[in-house]
């Protein structure tokens, strides 16, 4: 397979400002709340650390990662929980920062592992936002980005563990050689 990088769809400028505009609601609906942030890893680590230099709320922070690609371009429905969160979030308002939600069958899953810890609340964050491929019944509450199709790099996103460090997100092409 070749790989073809393409233009970037979202350049570092827009993902700042976008970012930025995403805090800025959390801001207001977590004020003065007990809030989680669980980063999703390893693809929304830029995502999640940008984010944070903007909120106010004072978040306690986790991390945990799942994994669901098969095959790096499709997704599946076998999903694997390979590594848990550390702190309690019962009683607690949480807060899910992923890179990209498409089917939602993996957010599906983790929302309703941190719903039977007993979370106050659990609100769904995600840099891309690929909706008209939904399979699972997952609304993302804070939306960086709307994007209806194309395999997308950079910013954390990757292809066989390459890519994350992009400073935008391009669509990268798989062609035959």
């Amino acid at each position: 397979m070749k790989e073809i990088l393409g233009q970037p769809v979202f350049t570092s400028e827009q993902i700042q400002a976008r970012v930025r505009e995403i805090a800025t609601g959390i801001n207001s609906l977590y004020a003065g709340k007990e809030l989680v942030v669980i980063c999703v890893l390893k693809g929304a680590f830029m995502f999640f650390a940008d984010l944070l230099r903007y909120l106010e709320v004072k978040p306690e922070l986790d991390f945990v990662r799942i994994a669901s690609y098969g095959d790096a371009t499709t997704s599946s429905r076998a999903i694997s929980f390979t590594k848990d969160i550390e702190v309690s979030i019962a009683g607690k308002h949480v807060l899910i920062v992923e890179d990209i939600v498409d089917t939602g069958h993996s957010m599906d899953f983790l929302l309703k592992q941190m719903e039977a810890r007993g979370a106050s609340s659990i609100s769904l964050c995600a840099l891309v936002d690929k909706f008209e491929r939904r399979e699972a019944n997952v609304r993302v509450d804070f939306s960086g980005f709307q994007l209806p199709e194309g395999f997308i790099v950079g910013y954390g996103l990757d292809y066989a563990e390459r890519y994350r460090e992009l400073p935008d997100i391009r669509v990268l092409e798989l062609v035959e050689e």
